[in-house]
């Protein structure tokens, strides 16, 4: 079995090759403009909800764990009891970010508590670190392929010294990019939790750069780009363990930090202009037209009578009429479920799915 040491053990030097610090940059230059994009937009709160859930249906597509957009946007609340088993896990995972997020912004730091807690809100159990042997990562065959430590005393240290490293106790001269690509590494390795290791750990790699202030919040959601290239994101993580294969693993998440930058600046730029479109076309045609409003419909990619009710607190009559009037005029799609209509934002539900079209009424 390969001994897991801590990172603090690797030379910082060997990452500074021309070609691990050309796609630094270039990743860097992707990541400050991503920042600034996202800073114009006025209210934050819609890019954190609207990206967080595509992150989390991506994140957990990669553990098999699946759901459509349209059962996604149609919960988009996890306590939901009418939302199948898959969606509500999905949805947790973007509770376990806002949790996550808001334990950062406070603190400044992210500490082992911090890590538990959102592991708990995506997992709904207070486990905590494993304490009992036995878990081993396979392969498709069925092969064990890694073990990871198994003794409780050896997953304590070992995540005792990560905190030191994320929160900078532990000298280590290196670009942010580059410690988020052995963090991320080294947090799977130890695999610390007995589920939802791989949905932790790539959570930790946005917060990790909001701790770090290359981001003012958490909208770089890796993990498009790892269900693209995963059997890549699986092959270099073993290589790291069997053959010391650090800086190819580095190059791998840089170049993954800039892909899913520059194409979170397209769907950034996307939404902003429909947020805009919207905003004008309504302000222009209804005077019930308001910021409250822009927000809502911007918020949910499906929005309900309820959500218009508790956002613009106004009677379920107004906030009907108010969402059947822009159904009316092609800004909501109004779908009959169950006992109740949800309006579904046409624009913003184009670009989240990648598709041009807008959806079919049932």
């Amino acid at each position: 079995m390969t001994t897991l040491n801590s990172l603090e053990h690797l030379d910082p030097a060997r990452f500074d090759t021309p070609r691990i610090l050309k796609k630094l940059a270039s990743a860097s230059r992707c990541l400050a403009e991503l920042k600034g994009v996202a800073a114009a937009i006025p209210n934050q709160a819609i890019l954190i909800n609207t990206l967080g859930l595509q992150e989390a249906k991506d994140s957990s597509e990669i553990e098999n764990i699946v759901t459509t957009h349209d059962e996604l946007f149609k919960g988009d609340d996890a306590s939901q009891e009418s939302i199948d088993a898959a969606t509500k896990e999905v949805l947790r995972y973007r509770q376990a970010l806002r949790r996550g997020f808001a334990l950062v912004e406070e603190t400044g730091l992210l500490t082992l508590n911090h890590i538990l807690q959102v592991q708990e809100v995506l997992e709904q159990n207070r486990a905590g670190f494993r304490k009992l042997p036995g878990t081993a990562l396979k392969n498709s065959a069925g092969e064990v392929v890694y073990m990871p430590p198994q003794d409780q005393q050896e997953v304590q240290r070992l995540m005792g010294n990560l905190e030191k490293f994320i929160n900078g106790e532990v000298p280590f001269e290196a670009d942010p990019l580059i410690k988020m690509s052995l963090i991320h590494h080294q947090f799977e390795s130890i695999h610390p939790f007995y589920d939802g290791n791989g949905r932790t750990g790539r959570l930790l790699n946005v917060l990790y750069l909001v701790k770090e202030d290359l981001l003012d919040i958490p909208v770089l959601y890796l993990s498009s780009r790892i269900v693209q290239t995963k059997a890549e994101y699986y092959r270099l993580l073993q290589a790291v363990r069997e053959e010391d294969a650090w800086e190819n693993w580095v190059f791998y998440m840089l170049d993954v930090v800039e892909h899913t930058a520059a194409q979170t600046i397209q769907t950034i730029g996307a939404i902003k202009q429909a947020l805009q479109d919207y905003k004008h076309r309504i302000r222009a045609k209804h005077r019930f037209y308001s910021q409250d409003l822009i927000n809502n419909l911007f918020m949910h990619p499906y929005t309900r009578i309820d959500y218009v009710e508790q956002d613009l607190k106004v009677s379920r009559t107004t906030a009907t009429s108010y969402l059947d009037k822009l159904a009316e005029d092609g800004f909501l799609l109004k779908q009959k479920r169950g006992r109740g209509n949800y309006y579904i934002n046409v624009a913003l539900t184009a670009i989240l799915t990648g598709h041009q079209q807008e959806p079919n009424a049932e």
